[in-house]
């Protein structure tokens, strides 16, 4: 059996009983960072071998992954944080079990956009989760611009490092609306910031800390903003 299981965000007291047992229970744990996974295992006395499964090699992990559970092994695929497969590595590997006839399944856990959301404040019963946009300001202006006039709120994981870039970027294409900032969820300097994002701008930190997940309003229908020229070389 292949587990896909998802671990604490930041608080390890969020880790099920269910994900404890399935760990320990595994052949193998493939793991994107098996530096941060085996302080997960560590605090849960799990002693188990560790494989690399990150973006950068999950074609091949996943082929070595799908070796295993072809001669009768357990595997579990975890990700430093949250739900892999949400913003993580985990697809190629679904994919491919899919493909082999392999059984799979989840342990379900943590992931950060549906508490994100859930704190927001805003629109709850219809969303659209975006994950990580691009890192240059063209692409992004236009990956945000796909759903200007989308009437769900919208939800973006963004790093610490390109914040600030997106959330004016943000404002610029889609207007000042209501939006919610959250940082170190489930950790001791949990923020969740309200307000429309101009005011988010002004109040964001001069040296932001950790990575982002940011809640913006769906339209309400009002003519969006227009679109500027982007420059693909920002």
């Amino acid at each position: 059996m292949l587990y896909l299981i998802a671990t604490p965000i930041g608080n390890l007291g969020d880790m099920t009983v269910r994900a404890i047992e399935t760990l320990k229970s595994v052949d193998m744990i493939a793991s994107e960072d098996t530096r941060t996974t085996s302080i997960l295992l560590k605090h849960f006395e799990i002693r188990k071998p560790q494989i690399s499964f990150h973006d950068h090699n999950e074609r091949h992990a996943a082929e070595r992954v799908i070796g295993m559970l072809k001669v009768g092994q357990s595997v579990a695929i975890v990700s430093d944080a949250g739900t892999p497969g949400i913003s993580d590595p985990g697809f190629a590997i679904v994919r491919r079990a899919i493909e082999e006839d392999l059984p799979f399944t989840m342990v379900p856990g943590p992931a950060a956009f549906v508490m994100a959301l859930v704190l927001s404040g805003l629109a709850t019963h219809s969303f659209t989760f975006r994950g990580f946009p691009p890192r240059k300001g063209g692409p992004r202006r236009r990956f945000i611009g796909v759903d200007k006039n989308a009437p769900h709120t919208l939800i973006y994981y963004e790093s610490v490092h390109r914040i600030g870039a997106f959330l004016d970027d943000a404002l610029a294409v889609l207007g000042d609306r209501p939006a919610a900032l959250a940082s170190e969820l489930t950790k001791k300097f949990e923020s969740i910031d309200r307000g429309p994002l101009s005011a988010l701008i002004e109040r964001l930190p001069e040296k932001p800390k950790g990575e982002y997940v940011v809640v913006i309003a769906g339209s309400d229908g009002k003519p969006a903003p227009a679109d500027d020229e982007a420059d693909d070389t920002e």
